[in-house]
């Protein structure tokens, strides 16, 4: 299966890499930060800087992509970012746009240089990756409670556009030991599954998926 995924160097993006690499799938992943280790570490897999954030970025990330391995068969966008805890009329609009930039406009982006192959194709699933914060909310993180409930939309809204054969389904992790949770709960992060650990039932999940889903509004299975 040839699969593309967005946010590859940390937490539930480096840890699927690792399952579907070892699993033998034909992946094209992609990030800010460098990407050398990981290159190192998976010899088979190709590794392209991608700021989901710059649609430039996202062009030059999906034409290399496509000249590797044709359309993908699984587009997972899990590049995410989360604010510093804080109410939100002390979040900056600078931080605002920011989080939005790469939450929402960086999932359009992958998504409108993504799906017209798929399309031709006759074939693919856009995954993304959603939180128990897009269905409902806590304090101190407005912002991303917005970001993540726009994906909600934006996925359905998407699931009724796309064609046969082709699907798309927000996927709410669950609460996974993550740097960007740890960003928000502290050292009670620890008691939930790690990244590593939540990816391996993930992984087999995700592939999984397929035009039958189209529009849903799914929770991945728990470690």
């Amino acid at each position: 299966m040839v699969i593309w995924i967005t946010g590859c160097t940390s937490g539930l993006g480096r840890e699927l890499v690792k399952e579907f690499y070892e699993a033998g799938h034909q992946l094209t992943a992609g990030a800010r930060r460098p990407l050398c280790e990981l290159s190192e570490i998976y010899p088979r897999a190709n590794f392209l800087p991608l700021d989901v954030a710059q649609e430039d970025s996202v062009i030059t990330f999906c034409q290399k992509a496509f000249k590797a391995s044709g359309a993908p068969d699984l587009l997972i966008n899990n590049a995410a970012i989360i604010n510093e805890n804080a109410p939100l009329w002390e979040i900056s609009s600078a931080d605002f746009d920011s989080l939005v930039q790469v939450n929402i406009s960086g999932v359009a982006n992958m998504i409108r240089h993504t799906v017209p192959h798929m399309i031709k194709a006759n074939k693919g699933v856009v995954v993304n990756l959603s939180s128990g914060w897009g269905r409902s909310t806590s304090p101190n993180v407005a912002p991303y409670c917005a970001s993540k409930w726009a994906i909600e939309g934006l996925s359905q809204a998407l699931a009724q556009e796309l064609p046969p054969g082709l699907a798309s389904i927000a996927l709410n992790p669950g609460i996974i030991d993550t740097d960007m949770l740890k960003k928000t709960f502290g050292t009670d992060s620890s008691h939930f599954p790690t990244a590593a650990e939540w990816a391996k039932t993930a992984a087999p999940f995700l592939l999984n998926l397929s035009e039958k889903d189209n529009g849903a509004s799914l929770t991945a299975p728990s470690c």
